[in-house]
Parts: structure tokens; sequence; C-alpha cells
């Protein structure tokens, strides 16, 4: 599944999955508990393959921030916590992401990318960060 049918939906916690598309927006399906939920056109939802974080020089999309992550990881859940400390958070993004903008990319956003990056993993998604290409390229070998 790619990062496109993947929603952060604001006000809720964790990551939804899109189940289907209706006339004023989408049933979704959380991640955390299987919960479904219709979400319309009014919420404020974003999709996660449109995010992007900002570094000193550009903006790196998301999916390419959670492959670092899950590299540094080894596809394993995160060495800590998004309920870790300020200093902590940022100690470890330096370590994924050693130009990101720490004027623009603040606690919040940290805690964000490594709950995704673990309930991506624990429900063993992150293959949709793989691009297309590379995966191509592996299965012609």
């Amino acid at each position: 599944m790619s990062l496109d049918k993947i929603l952060s939906i604001s006000g809720k916690p964790g990551l939804y999955k899109i189940i289907t598309q209706t006339r004023g927006g989408f049933v979704a399906e959380s991640l955390i508990d299987k919960r479904k939920i219709t979400v319309n056109i009014h919420n404020n939802i974003s999709v996660l393959s449109e995010i992007a974080v900002y570094t000193l020089s550009e903006e790196l999309p998301l999916k390419d921030v959670l492959k670092k992550v899950k590299d540094k990881e080894n596809a394993q859940p995160t060495s800590i916590s998004h309920k870790d400390s300020k200093d902590t958070l940022e100690e470890y993004f330096f370590e994924v992401l050693p130009d990101y903008d720490e004027d623009r990319v603040y606690p919040s956003d940290i805690k964000k990318i490594i709950q995704w990056y673990n309930l991506l993993q624990k429900h063993d998604m992150l293959d949709a960060l793989e691009d297309l290409e590379e995966v191509a390229s592996e299965e012609e070998e």
C-alpha cells in the first residue's frame, strides 16, 4: 500500500488508511484500533505522500525521511518513543536528518514522524516507502 492511501486527520490520533471514497469524502480505518470512520471534505486531512520536512537546503518528502528512520533502525521500531523529552527527540532526529531546519521543524512534528513510523512498522506498511523503480529493478535481477 502506498502513502497515497494513508491519512493523518487533524484532531484524531494516529493514522488512517482509505477504505473507499464516498460522494462527500472517504471511509477510513484507524491503524490504531481498526475502527472505521467517515471523513468528509471539511475535515483537515493530510495525505502522507504530500507531506515534506524542511531541511536547510530543500523540502524533503516524508517518504524519504521515513526511509532514513527505517535504515537507521533496520526496519525495526524506533529506539525512542514519541513520548520522550524534547531534547531526546531532537537529538534522535538530528541523527536521522542532520540538516533538518530546527527553526521550522518543531518537536511536535518530530513526535508525529516517530509515531507514524512506528505505526507503519507495526502494520508492515514500510514497503510503501520503496520507490516503484527500485522494486522493479530488484525484481528484474
